[in-house]
């Protein structure tokens, strides 16, 4: 939702609402697809017309959902204010009522990402360990997204940390604010992480490893930049792909920077 001046309470404020499909997990999953790569989603929506929609519209880009149905889907209503900033009033719903993933979801898969949404919440906490466990154990490999500042504060920075220790990912990706509640620039990276990525909107996004300076990348310039939304999802698909086929941290940022920056322009035009 696109504000066309400061909200005013008690009556009308003029917006551009448009709808799109979210959350993380499923964008980060149609944008890999678009890149070529076999991808698949796990997860829950609703029993109702916009959860049996979402399910297709994964399927037309390409990614083969493995979803469970019931209870209500659940949305995620942003706003953009005219400088740009974003304000998000998430409703969650299904989706943190996953309590189950089956072995054979995890099957062949190479590759798991993980917002850290999934981390917080049970049911879902635990049936997302449970998967991440099955994808380790057959030697895959495990991205782990930061999520929010607001996550981080409500788990605790230090929580956070053990909890990222403990699951010993390939890969953590975080913007500079999410870094900065996680104290990720007095360690250069966060312990147990192979590497941390910290993505810093136009400025270069910088890779850690082992508390040292492995590259820092620039980021695509333009010119205008209206919403951010779902940028830092594409850019952890581009990410992923690239980092796939290539095993290049350097090149995997570069494709990470396209794929935002596409996302950037379809959004803010």
């Amino acid at each position: 939702m696109w504000l066309s001046s400061d909200i005013a309470t008690g009556t009308d404020t003029t917006a551009s609402i448009r709808r799109r499909r979210g959350g993380s997990a499923a964008n980060v999953a149609v944008r890999a697809a678009s890149t070529g790569i076999r991808v698949r989603f796990i997860g829950r929506v609703g029993s109702d017309a916009i959860g049996t929609a979402l399910i297709d519209e994964l399927r037309a880009g390409g990614v083969d959902p493995r979803v469970q149905q019931a209870g209500r889907t659940g949305t995620i209503v942003v706003l953009v204010d005219t400088a740009g900033e974003r304000s998000m009033l998430p409703d969650r719903a299904a989706a943190t009522e996953l309590d189950s993933i089956a072995a054979d979801d995890t099957e062949g898969v190479d590759w798991v990402h993980v917002p850290a949404y999934s981390l917080n919440t049970e049911p879902l906490a635990t049936a997302t360990r449970t998967a991440i466990q099955h994808v380790r154990q057959a030697g895959g490999l495990l991205s782990i997204d930061a999520s929010s500042v607001a996550l981080i504060d409500d788990m605790g920075a230090d929580a956070f940390s053990r909890m990222i220790n403990k699951l010993c990912p390939d890969i953590v990706l975080c913007n500079a604010d999410e870094a900065a509640a996680l104290r990720v620039g007095e360690t250069k990276g966060l312990p147990g992480a192979e590497v941390t990525i910290i993505k810093s909107g136009g400025n270069p996004a910088v890779a850690y490893s082992n508390g040292a300076l492995v590259t820092s990348v620039p980021a695509i310039a333009l010119e205008h930049v209206r919403d951010t939304t779902g940028a830092g999802d594409a850019f952890a698909a581009g990410f992923i792909a690239a980092r796939m086929e290539s095993g290049d941290i350097e090149s995997a940022i570069a494709r990470g920077h396209e794929l935002a920056a596409q996302v950037l322009t379809e959004h803010s035009s």
